[in-house]
């Protein structure tokens, strides 16, 4: 978890990766364990729950922040900010119990506009996808 502190500015409760599980070159992998005391779940279908979509896109999203700052030098390489999302899609629904398995790859870097694609899955069933540019700020 130190490791996930020290690369990006997020934090409980807006912290939606565990665990980084492989990092080579221009793709990471992540894990994010679904826990039924998360403060989400409230609200969201109490008594039914599940993981908003928009979260799990926020996992991908930090977990490519991850990989932005290990390829950059850490959050002194600059704030990751989203700036575009692009061709989400929601294919299965997450819910509490779940270990969610992240992955995020940079597909070009135009400037200071890093171009990535991410994907989420559950027990090799995908989730969600969605594509999604990030900017660094000082």
């Amino acid at each position: 978890m130190e490791e996930i502190l020290n690369a990006i500015p997020h934090r409980p409760p807006f912290l939606f990766v565990d665990r980084i599980v492989e990092l080579s070159g221009t793709k990471i992998r992540t894990t994010k364990e679904i826990r039924l005391d998360e403060p989400v779940f409230e609200g969201h279908y109490p008594g039914q729950p599940i993981m908003p979509g928009a979260l799990i896109c926020e996992s991908i999203f930090q977990t490519g922040a991850i990989l932005l700052s290990k390829m950059t030098g850490g959050i002194s390489g600059g704030v990751p900010v989203l700036t575009r999302i692009s061709n989400a899609k929601f294919k299965s629904i997450v819910k509490p119990g779940s270990i969610l398995d992240i992955e995020a790859e940079l597909v070009e870097k135009v400037s200071n506009a890093y171009f990535m694609k991410g994907k989420a899955s559950v027990a090799g069933r995908t989730s969600v996808t969605v594509e999604f540019t990030v900017t660094l700020t000082s």
